[in-house]
């Protein structure tokens, strides 16, 4: 959420943002309610401080004053009933329409929508292999380490097991990541993905993000991402400066309901209703320097995952059309999927200045020489440290042979016991 300062002084800019992320807000009407805020406000105080005074005078005043000052005081009290309603309605609309305004992207974000992504870098070769390459999908069912069958009959569409390897697999990739980014100095953290409404407004998916995520008869959701619980842990602390940057790396259980991707994946497991998801989450200063810093040093740390597993892949820096509602910039690190001859996105790096900080009440305590040091809204970032079973559906065609075997990376055989291969089933 941004400041309604800033939104003010910064109108134009506000306006542009939006038209640059296509989200329709209006700013001139949410400026208009600020005003009638803050006068009803002022009604507010202005009644009650006379209230105040005339209980405060009421104990020394003659019977006729006494008079006076009562019928002074029922008087204030109607109005004042009459205005705080008035008040609460408006900041009630107040308050949906700042849920709405977008944060402003960066300047070197491009302009457009998702065909305006823009490809930053490449790594490892493309495949290219003497056979006809099979879908993991395919992979999968001959390797006898998935049951979409018997995924569908227990779950519904969209439903998978993991079997022997498979399960061991996804376990395998998850380990990895987690060992690395522990070697990096990242704080483990196991959050829940039954989450409640504010932690879901806190880190900005919603409102906009209702339709793609389940909720309970409680009123409770289901989070698509560990970032939403493990931001907001951190709701309403003060935290010390010399504590930041703060990085997690926090694991849940995922759920998304993939609404309006009706016909897209359909087999296999790169589009899934439940899933397991590594994050990373950074709380940090709040400099734009240092945003951008630890922006590039997340995606490092993606990319030096991707390439243990030894899967080409590429970088793009997302438009403007293609940015959620907080964020600033974002990476979108997309693998190499050979039965589509295409990158499928793996991870997915943005940073917020204090977009979500502001939501979610987070601070760090300045050093500023008082004892009381200044508070200030942290700067929040995230990215994703692996996603699975998404990642075994490169994992699985990239490293695929000839025989039907698919070889397993270097780096995962301290994993899975020493293995270096998945031989086909039977």
């Amino acid at each position: 959420m941004l400041d309604i300062k800033f939104i003010r002084e910064n109108r134009e800019l506000v306006l542009l943002a939006a038209k640059k992320k296509r989200i329709e807000v209006d700013i001139g009407h949410l400026l208009e309610l600020d005003d009638r805020r803050r006068e009803l406000m002022a009604k507010v105080e202005e009644k009650r401080a006379r209230q105040n005074t005339a209980s405060d005078n009421l104990p020394s005043a003659s019977a006729d004053e006494r008079a006076g000052i009562l019928a002074e005081m029922k008087t204030l009290k109607e109005g004042l009933r009459e205005e705080e309603a008035a008040h609460e309605a408006v900041i009630k609309e107040w308050r949906e329409l700042m849920l709405q305004v977008p944060n402003v992207p960066d300047a070197t974000v491009p302009d457009g929508d998702v065909e305006a992504n823009q490809e930053v870098s490449t790594w490892g070769k493309v495949p290219k292999f003497k056979f006809e390459p099979k879908s993991h999908h395919e992979l999968a069912l001959s390797l006898g380490i998935a049951d979409f069958e018997a995924g569908a009959r227990l779950s519904g569409f969209r439903g998978y097991v993991l079997l022997g390897f498979g399960a061991r697999l996804q376990m395998a990739v998850v380990n990895l990541a987690l060992d690395r980014l522990l070697a990096k100095g990242f704080e483990p953290m196991v959050v829940p993905s039954l989450v409640r409404r504010e932690t879901l407004l806190g880190t900005g998916y919603l409102p906009q993000g209702e339709d793609d995520l389940y909720r309970t008869q409680d009123g409770e959701y289901l989070a698509g991402t560990a970032e939403v619980a493990a931001m907001s842990y951190f709701a309403d602390a003060a935290l010390a400066k010399s504590s930041l940057p703060r990085k997690i790396v926090a694991f849940s259980p995922c759920f998304r309901r993939e609404a309006g991707s009706h016909g897209k994946d359909e087999k296999g497991l790169f589009r899934v209703h439940e899933f397991v998801k590594l994050e990373q989450v950074v709380i940090a200063e709040a400099r734009h320097e240092e945003s951008v810093r630890l922006h590039e040093e997340l995606r490092e740390n993606a990319e030096e995952i991707l390439q243990a597993l030894e899967l080409p892949y590429h970088v793009i820096v997302n438009a403007s059309g293609d940015l959620g509602l907080g964020q600033v910039k974002k990476y979108d690190l997309e693998a190499w999927m050979p039965s589509e001859k295409r990158y499928r996105e793996t991870h997915s790096a943005s940073y917020f200045h204090d977009f979500q900080t502001r939501r979610l009440n987070i601070k760090y305590i300045e050093d500023d020489g008082t004892p009381n040091g200044k508070r200030v809204l942290a700067h929040s970032l995230n990215n994703t440290a692996i996603a699975s079973p998404r990642i075994l559906c490169q994992l699985l065609e990239v490293h695929q042979q000839a025989d039907g075997s698919v070889k397993i990376p270097e780096a995962l055989r301290p994993y899975l016991g020493g293995a270096e291969e998945i031989r086909p089933h039977g």
